[in-house]
């Protein structure tokens, strides 16, 4: 499990990862591996199979408590999001991204996750159904990403009965909500998120060196799988190293304190630990938890890894509001 010091050299060995981890891992190459690939069979293909259950692992069951809110989006179009709300009066609002290499993914996938969160926390869940890639190219995710931050930071207090903000998201979730967080403060002045919980986020598309050594193991993401959603979000020429494509290079005062959640066998372990000491040299409050033997997306799989990172995401959750 993570050690109360992040950089503790035994956490990264291979003896700290427990028989149940490589296990589950194991599960995840077998299944995954000689599988079709996204960039081969076409992106709105593998999401319909998911909708259908048809991908290679069990789709997550939707909630019955959800409902949706649409607002507009800064391309006139309608920006759907999935609300998940805790009995009572919530205490906050976690604004959520999901993952998906800005090409998968969707708001409703996750949805016993938020219920969790949402039961455990007193936030109020609400997950951004933004556009994907390739057919809506960067930034138009990231575009709905801000104006869902900015509808919530004006209209929160009368929708849910709280103005207290929380943000957060996994993978590509991870990298969106550090970016609407650079975006809310550099473009429309508000500072006012209380935390950001950030997991397993991709955060320098430079590509960091551990996203350029992991090969061709398929632990979930690939070398090659960060290069293919990279091209099909940006496919003209870019300059990755800019500040806002890529949040590591940016300016990173006046950011809310954050929670970094990593497993040491995921190709973006780099992105955390260079994005948590960059938020700490910022001057913000930041927390680093990794995990032995995680792969990317470890927290969806049943085990005690999984658990005591939910636990302590939970907790941080909890934690900021009260």
């Amino acid at each position: 499990m993570s050690g109360s010091n992040p950089f503790d050299p035994s956490l990264f060995g291979p003896d700290a990862e427990s028989e149940e981890t490589k296990t589950i891992n194991q599960v995840i190459i077998d299944t995954l591996t000689g599988g079709p690939e996204w960039w081969e069979v076409g992106a709105q293909e593998v999401r319909d199979a998911r909708d259908r259950g048809e991908g290679p692992f069990p789709l997550a069951p939707k909630s019955e408590r959800a409902r949706i809110i649409e607002i507009d989006g800064k391309a006139g179009n309608k920006i759907p999001l999935r609300v998940i709300a805790p009995e009572g009066t919530p205490k906050g609002v976690y604004l959520h991204l999901h993952g998906g290499g800005w090409v998968l993914g969707a708001s409703d996938q996750q949805d016993p996750m938020l219920e969790r969160i949402a039961d455990r926390t007193g936030l109020v869940c609400v997950s951004v159904e933004y556009r994907l890639a390739p057919e809506n190219p960067w930034p138009a995710g990231g575009d709905d990403c801000e104006s869902a931050a900015v509808w919530l930071a004006k209209n929160a207090k009368s929708e849910f009965g709280t103005d207290v903000m929380t943000i957060g998201g996994e993978s590509a979730g991870g990298h969106l909500s550090a970016v609407t967080l650079l975006r809310m403060r550099d473009r429309h002045g508000y500072t006012g998120f209380k935390g950001a919980n950030l997991v397993f986020g991709a955060f320098d598309l430079t590509m960091t060196p551990s996203q350029r050594a992991f090969g061709d193991e398929r632990l979930i993401l690939r070398t090659v799988d960060i290069e293919k959603f990279r091209d099909a979000t940006w496919p003209e020429t870019q300059d990755f190293g800019d500040p806002a494509i890529s949040p590591l290079h940016a300016r990173l005062d006046d950011m809310p304190p954050a929670l970094f959640t990593i497993g040491t066998r995921d190709a973006l372990l780099d992105d955390s630990l260079f994005m948590y000491t960059r938020w700490i040299a910022a001057g913000n409050k930041a927390e680093l938890a990794v995990y032995p033997g995680g792969a990317h997306g470890f927290i969806a799989f049943p085990g005690e890894l999984s658990k005591a990172a939910n636990d302590r995401m939970d907790d941080f959750l909890k934690g900021i509001v009260g």
